[in-house]
């Protein structure tokens, strides 16, 4: 047992979140996601719905400061100007995180695909609402 470890940091998350190196990428997925077939890495968070998972993440993961976009998400297809409700409450997340407004710039399902497939690790959970997917890009640590 460690302390001050969120009930999400599993062996698994922490072991790919340390590996990752600046400029790599995570994706964060709903149970929709054909995780298995295209991840590289999967971190399996069963039961974890996609909020509880990225407050797990963006507690030990920086942010990419050297790009305008380090987070993404996945539009709807038949919307894609709406921003679902579990898309608006990880903007909140992530901005709560960064202490700013970080936002979620809009990928086609298809674009989403393309680079979930090139990502260090995809993290699967069990999101039920349609469009949990997010892309997060790791940044560096200034110390």
């Amino acid at each position: 047992m460690l302390k001050t470890l969120h009930v999400l940091h599993t062996p698994d998350l922490l072991h790919v979140l340390a590996s990752m190196g600046h400029g790599d990428e995570i994706a964060l997925v709903d149970r929709n996601f054909p995780a298995v077939s295209m991840a590289q890495r999967l971190v399996r968070l069963d039961g974890a719905h996609l909020p509880a998972a990225l407050e797990a993440c963006m507690q030990l993961l920086p942010l990419d400061t050297f790009v305008d976009k380090p987070a993404l998400r996945m539009m709807q297809v038949h919307a894609p100007e709406q921003i679902p409700e579990v898309q608006q409450e990880c903007q909140r997340i992530i901005d709560s995180f960064e202490g700013k407004h970080v936002g979620l710039e809009g990928l086609t399902r298809e674009q989403f695909y393309e680079r979930a497939r090139k990502a260090y690790a995809i993290v699967y959970t069990s999101e039920p609402r349609a469009y949990g997917c997010l892309l997060l890009k790791k940044g560096v640590i200034f110390s």
